[in-house]
């Protein structure tokens, strides 16, 4: 990837023999040719206007997170592992773009900055950042599997004797609120309005409104936990001798619920959703599901991440990147998805297509801000899904798999429903 700065911003061109930059220098403005990523027709299928997207413009593409919102799109693999590894050329401070920025854009609340890990770089960064790994380091990941059975058991017997479920709103949603609240010792009253801030603020639609509601909960829950401590996220990062304070607890625990909450109940779907009607998971015996979830879990991070477009960085002047002058502080948005299918690494499949066991997919980012809970995630939803596979083997999506609905917003990959059928069965006791 070839990446240079011009000696002084005001004279950097805006073309180059080999490249033309996507995105106007300094320009807030729509560009005719600037792919909207809030459309239904994107969100429909997204594979579809990657692959234009390649054809049309390489590596980087031009694209409108909102309308009137101007980025850059990162779809070259190895361009986005040097971008991610560049803290100093592509920091993540959004301050100076998010002045340019109405009140009342719909991805302001979802990009605006805050006072934690993902927003800052350098020793602020390793600041927060100390103090939210020490937090997840304290998570009992052994005591994990029978939190999540504890939980999943009595969501799935709410359902079972039916024979249909909506395992969005039945089961992965409440299953990972439940865990989430757990881990950062929340009260399920404050979970919810947690879970149903981050859900608005990640659609992009009522995100002002998701917000202010996110911030009042997760504010209580941290005054909870300065009274009544406890062995959680939230009383750990309230003790922790980087002595934060409730608004710097509030940013992490954002960032926390945000990658947990969306990621997590998002990725468990989409790995279901492949499993029942993929006939390569399709195994008769528990030892070849287990094999199967955890290569299905896999494979879904590669080919359809639960966050699409995310891990974005604003270059502080304007820098040519692959011949093309990206311009200074406007958003430069690594698609998780777009960069994961790269003609570029499809070598790494097997014989078979899928990739068992190969994890360089970026969809827990990479360089710095790598997400620090990616192992507790990555365990809460293979037992997440074992346990509902182990309930209901003979699960079968329940309308056609075109007529699936998904979420709007730029950054996540959510089906708004996700209709199943089975045999009816028997409500389970927890051992």
């Amino acid at each position: 990837m070839s990446l240079t700065t011009p000696h002084s911003p005001t004279t950097a061109p805006h073309t180059t023999t080999t490249g033309v930059c996507p995105v106007q220098h300094g320009s807030s403005s729509a560009a005719p040719d600037r792919i909207p990523l809030y459309t239904p027709e994107f969100v429909a299928d997204p594979h579809r206007a990657y692959d234009e997207m390649r054809r049309k413009y390489g590596t980087l593409v031009p694209i409108e997170l909102a309308p009137g919102v101007p980025a850059t799109l990162v779809i070259g693999y190895a361009t986005a592992v040097r971008i991610l590894n560049d803290p100093k050329h592509f920091p993540v401070d959004p301050r100076t773009w998010q002045k340019t920025i109405p009140e009342n854009c719909p991805v302001r609340p979802m990009m605006a900055w805050f006072p934690a890990a993902r927003y800052n770089d350098g020793p602020v960064h390793t600041r927060y950042r100390d103090a939210s790994v020490a937090s997840i380091d304290g998570i009992d990941v052994h005591g994990l599997p029978s939190i999540i059975e504890q939980i999943a058991i009595p969501l799935i017997n709410t359902f079972c004797r039916a024979g249909t479920a909506n395992l969005v709103t039945q089961y992965a949603f409440p299953l990972v609120l439940g865990v989430l609240n757990h881990i950062v010792g929340c009260p399920p009253e404050i979970g919810q309005r947690v879970a149903n801030g981050m859900a608005a603020r990640f659609d992009t639609v009522r995100g002002a409104q998701g917000m202010a509601m996110l911030k009042e909960a997760l504010l209580e829950l941290i005054q909870l936990k300065r009274d009544h401590p406890g062995d959680d996220v939230t009383s750990r990062l309230a003790h922790h001798p980087a002595a934060l304070d409730d608004i710097e607890i509030f940013a992490q625990l954002m960032s926390f619920y945000g990658a947990g909450f969306e990621a997590q109940r998002n990725l468990i779907t989409n790995a279901l959703l492949m499993m029942i009607t993929d006939d390569r998971f399709k195994c008769a015996d528990v030892l070849g599901r287990n094999l199967s979830t955890i290569t299905a879990i896999d494979e879904v991070l590669f080919n359809d991440p639960p966050m699409a477009n995310f891990c974005t960085t604003y270059p502080r002047q304007p820098i040519m990147v692959d011949d093309i002058w990206l311009p200074a502080d406007q958003p430069v948005v690594i698609s998780l998805t777009g960069c994961n299918n790269d003609p570029q690494i499809r070598g790494t499949e097997d014989a078979d297509g899928t990739r068992l066991g190969n994890r360089s997919h970026l969809a827990w980012s990479a360089g710095p801000h790598v997400c620090p809970a990616k192992g507790v995630a990555y365990l809460t939803v293979q037992y997440a899904i074992d346990e509902l596979l182990d309930a209901l083997p003979d699960i079968q999506l329940g309308i056609p798999e075109d007529q699936l609905l998904w979420r709007p917003g730029p950054f996540h990959r959510a089906m708004t429903a996700f209709p199943v059928v089975f045999t009816p069965a028997a409500p389970m006791n927890i051992m």
